[in-house]
């Protein structure tokens, strides 16, 4: 089994952590495979007076970077994406390159060269809570995912248990948009020669995810470096409400791209 171990690294939605990959942690070990869950750096701002203290992007995604750049320099991950955390993948992928064998996007944001980070947000982001400490002419300073929007648009494909299990956990988080207006944080020449897959999640048990599809579409692809999987109903916590199948679609990634 150990010439057939892969290395999984898993990075999680924004307002979660480390803790939403349980059952995946668990079933790709079980596998025989390495899995690591990271849970990237403080973001939480519960206060107005704490606005000013928030952390930079850089800061928050230093858990990532370091845990890249600690790497035996011959190894190669599979490193995965959920949500807010295909940012952090995008900005692992143009800095860290060669370690990846693939980045899976699991109904994450997915920026490119040609689609800015910020251009993602301003589609994506309209049903969020927002708060605006620096007043609204300025960026969002974060984002409050209450108990009906997780219910209702996170959480609806999952055990009752797990809608709990967030209520508990989730906490405002910053999505740093300021510092990702740069339009020079992805390049085609690194970012782009990193395989990448994507996998839907839809809500339902037909394809309506016009946003992920949104993304698809606008990305830069090649017949090489892009491929989509589909996950129906599993709505977007996929790693809770669908934990098998993601886990298998993640080994047949895992087997596809790499040697």
């Amino acid at each position: 089994m150990a010439d057939q171990q892969k290395h999984f690294v898993l990075v999680h939605e924004a307002c979660h952590g480390a803790w939403t990959w349980y059952k995946v942690v668990k079933l790709l070990s079980s596998a025989g495979h390495r899995v690591t869950a990271l849970d990237l750096g403080v973001s939480r701002c519960n206060e107005p007076e704490d606005m000013d203290k928030t952390v930079s992007i850089s800061d928050y995604l230093k858990p990532l970077m370091e845990f890249m750049g600690s790497l035996p320099e011959e190894e190669r991950v599979i490193l995965v994406g959920h949500g807010y955390g295909g940012v952090a993948v995008s900005l692992a992928m143009e800095k860290f390159p060669e370690k990846i064998s693939v980045a899976v996007f699991a109904a994450a944001v997915m920026p490119s060269w040609k689609l800015p980070i910020i251009d993602v947000f301003e589609e994506s982001l309209l049903d969020c809570e927002f708060s605006f400490h620096h007043g609204r002419e300025n960026f969002p300073t974060s984002v409050i995912l209450g108990l009906d929007f997780l219910s209702s648009k996170m959480y609806n494909c999952c055990p009752s248990e797990d809608t709990t299990l967030a209520s508990l956990l989730v906490e405002p988080t910053s999505f740093f948009l300021k510092d990702l207006g740069n339009e020079t944080l992805l390049t085609r020449e690194k970012f782009g020669s990193v395989n990448r897959v994507y996998i839907v999640c839809s809500k339902d048990e037909v394809l309506k995810e016009e946003f992920q599809l949104w993304m698809i579409y606008n990305s830069p692809t090649t017949p090489t470096k892009a491929v989509v999987r589909v996950i129906l109903d599993s709505g977007h916590m996929v790693m809770l409400s669908k934990p098998d199948e993601l886990s298998i679609c993640l080994k047949e990634i895992a087997e596809k791209y790499t040697i």
